[in-house]
């Protein structure tokens, strides 16, 4: 008896604890817990459903299903999801919420349900169908819980994409909308580089013919020719550097990566920049190598860099003053070249306004002329380059003006194959007869100039077109030793008229050169990786122009030059 008494102690105090379970469930505000009668009426409805929807168990035991109380378009969505996924058609209400239970499958979904005050209350639901002994179900049960934390973050996170999908259309138009207007504004500047060329190529061309004329000018006139010559490369300066930053701000500006010799590009600067130190007397210093420095750059823009830097030294000295140029390695793989001067020097205040466009320091105080935008192409070509630059200065003790670019290797030089190649050239023998040059141009100025440039050459003649189609016929006809070719001819253009040249057997050999106020660098590589031997630009330079010319006469032919009617 002892032991049955025990058991049944055990047995109480069991149901005591089960019954306290479940008491605690039922009685938590943390979750709903709904349970219902086969039909789908409410017969539980615990503290916590009424805490989350409103309503008092009073209010729905016995009288209404879950189904009642969810949102009935969420509802019926539901039941036409579920025919589809069960291939069984489902009603809309009650069975669409146990379907699944039902049938044994657990089902876990987020449903809407709509609180006694009409609110809404997004809960996620589990469904169990609830069985008797004999397996017969005799009803559910909905355990529910709150959603809205979690729509909510899901909501903010949606807002977010939305605004970041929305903020990158902005920034994909802003982006479409800047390369146009680059490629507008790229395209306005190759065509006004054009339309001032072409009138300052007049002016400089057909003066440096006056003043190497016969009989020599006057020394008056001299000095007046001076006067327009300087004025007229002014101009073309100017018009050079403002084309030269605006490509390179608009990301047009291509640079190539090569080992470059400093020893050799400093050689060249130096026949520049020399003649101009002598005319103001300032004293030139240049660093001796005791062995080579390369530095991985453009050839060309490192000497444009130089020669700027250089220029500015010299034109901002003292009378009598002092440039020194100084190589300095710059750890671990980089070297520093300095170029010191001796003139005012600048204050603290013009240092941090330096490399800003059109901003001339100390044009209050002088006489140079400039634009300010030369140091800023300056800067931009170093950065380009992957290199650094600055200036330190101080007003009364000079300026020095520096840039870092990155040491590289010394490439390999066939020198036979280039020794080779310059001993190839053809020579023009002496006492030869005189060879037609054909000029295709509609501009009556640039004509006129290159007619006077070709009547100093006695072994020359000059036949003209003015439009590309009949530069064609000519040359077919006439087989000229070489061809000018402006590139905005009427009826096809220069590049075109050349393509057409290069495509037939009996003019392909004829060396065409292009003679353009078009200096855009793209266009004048585009026009001659298509087949031009040279691309000269407008104001022409007399001796360029008369060097091309010679080169291209060297190319061999057949001894056709038939004599213009």
């Amino acid at each position: 008896m002892p032991e049955t008494r025990t058991i049944e102690r055990h047995r109480q105090e069991t149901l005591l604890k089960t019954g306290a379970l479940q008491h605690a469930i039922f009685n938590s505000a943390n979750f709903s817990c709904i349970a219902t009668d086969a039909k789908g009426v409410i017969q539980i409805f615990n503290v916590g459903a009424e805490h989350m929807l409103g309503y008092a168990a009073a209010d729905v035991l016995n009288q209404i299903t879950p189904a009642d109380i969810s949102d009935p378009q969420e509802v019926i969505a539901r039941a036409a999801a579920l025919s589809v996924e069960l291939s069984t058609p489902i009603l809309p209400g009650f069975e669409a919420l146990v379907f699944k239970a039902s049938r044994g499958i657990e089902d876990i979904y987020e449903l809407t349900y709509i609180r006694k005050d009409g609110s809404r209350l997004p809960a996620v639901v589990s469904v169990t169908a609830l069985r008797d002994a004999a397996d017969a179900i005799i009803g559910y049960l909905l355990i529910g819980t709150d959603n809205t934390a979690r729509k909510q973050v899901e909501a903010e996170r949606a807002q977010l994409d939305q605004a970041l999908q929305d903020r990158n259309a902005e920034l994909e138009t802003a982006k479409s909308l800047a390369e146009k207007a680059n490629l507008a504004k790229s395209d306005f500047l190759s065509s006004m580089s054009h339309e001032l060329r072409t009138p300052l190529n007049a002016i400089l061309g057909f003066t440096q013919l006056l003043e190497s004329g016969t009989p020599p000018p006057t020394p008056a006139q001299q000095r007046n020719l001076e006067q327009i010559l300087k004025a007229g490369w002014y101009l073309l300066e100017l018009i050079n550097e403002i084309l030269d930053l605006a490509l390179i701000e608009s990301g047009k500006a291509t640079l190539s990566h090569e080992p470059v010799s400093l020893a050799e590009v400093m050689l060249e600067c130096r026949a520049m920049v020399d003649p101009q130190a002598q005319k103001r007397g300032i004293a030139m210093t240049y660093p001796h190598f005791e062995f080579p420095y390369f530095v991985s750059a453009d050839r060309t823009r490192v000497k444009q860099v130089l020669i700027n830097l250089l220029f500015n030294a010299i034109k901002y000295n003292k009378p009598e003053g002092t440039v020194t140029v100084e190589y300095i390695p710059s750890p671990p793989d980089s070297i520093r070249i300095n170029i010191r001067d001796t003139g005012r020097g600048l204050a603290p205040e013009q240092l941090a306004q330096l490399f800003q466009p059109f901003n001339r320091l100390g044009k209050e105080v002088g006489a140079e002329e400039g634009t300010g935008i030369g140091l800023v192409v300056t800067k931009r070509l170093v950065e380009l380059m992957g290199g650094t630059i600055g200036a330190d200065s101080a007003v009364g003790a000079g300026s020095v003006f520096w840039f870092e670019l990155s040491l590289t290797t010394a490439p390999v030089l066939a020198m036979q194959e280039v020794a080779h190649a310059a001993l190839s050239l053809p020579r023009v023998s002496d006492g030869a007869p005189r060879r037609t040059v054909l000029y295709v141009e509609d501009n009556p100025a640039n004509l006129e100039l290159v007619e006077q440039l070709i009547a100093r050459r006695p072994d020359l003649r000059l036949l003209s077109a003015a439009d590309g189609n009949l530069g064609i016929e000519f040359a077919r006809v006439y087989q000229p030793a070489a061809i000018l070719m402006d590139i905005n001819l009427p009826g096809i253009s220069g590049l075109e008229a050349m393509k057409i040249l290069r495509a037939d057997p009996t003019t392909a050999h004829i060396p065409i050169i292009a003679l353009s106020a078009n200096a855009v660098p793209h266009d004048i590589e585009k026009a001659l990786q298509a087949g031009f031997f040279d691309y000269l630009t407008k104001p022409i330079k007399v001796p360029q122009f008369m060097d091309t010319l010679d080169m291209a006469l060297k190319v061999p032919g057949p001894a056709v030059n038939k004599e213009p009617a």
